[in-house]
């Protein structure tokens, strides 16, 4: 023991009895970290909800205009429920799709208040080259391989999350109830 340097002579005692493998065994048994994101407190509803002064079936009916009035494909529609499709390039290389389902629910007994509720998940794809080959053999002639290759394209998923901004969710809201104003009386 003399031998040794000075910082290994007190250590020696608890490396001979094995005992430095407690941090190292400590650290295997944490617990894994949660699947969801830091920002996932369950806290507020005023990003992704508002209160409208109107029935469910009209509240969907203006999300669903508001929708169709930004170029969004409506994949469904019902007095509960909306749900449109928008894509964009920004560049040759990427692509976005933005997906926003509304729904709709009374907030009344008498149903004349609903709240509507809006999520708006955007997912990046980007174009991957792929390379297929194949080989042909000739079978009279002997193995006389001639190799055929070919590239494609593909849009690969390479994220995707849920749209947090409240600014674009605001602007959402404002829309809607834009629709949902009634219209001025026409003058004669």
């Amino acid at each position: 023991m003399q031998s040794l340097p000075l910082p290994l002579r007190f250590l020696w005692p608890a490396l001979r009895r094995g005992l430095w493998l407690v941090p190292l065994l400590a650290g295997c048994t944490t617990p894994p970290p949660p699947h969801y994101g830091p920002q996932e407190r369950f806290s507020s509803v005023a990003t992704y909800s508002r209160l409208f002064d109107a029935a469910p079936a009209q509240t969907c009916e203006a999300a669903r205009r508001a929708l169709l009035s930004q170029g969004y494909l409506i994949q469904g529609a019902s007095a509960e429920q909306v749900e449109g499709r928008k894509n964009f390039q920004p560049d040759a290389e990427s692509h976005l799709e933005i997906l926003i389902r509304v729904v709709c629910v009374p907030d009344a007994p008498q149903g004349v208040l609903s709240t509507g509720f809006v999520t708006a998940v955007q997912d990046r794809y980007t174009v991957k080259k792929v390379s297929n080959s194949a080989s042909l053999g000739v079978g009279g002639i002997g193995s006389l391989s001639v190799p055929l290759t070919a590239s494609s394209e593909a849009l690969v998923r390479v994220g995707s999350e849920t749209i947090a901004s409240e600014p674009f969710y605001d602007s959402f809201f404002d829309l809607v109830r834009s629709y949902l104003a009634p219209a001025e009386p026409q003058e004669d």
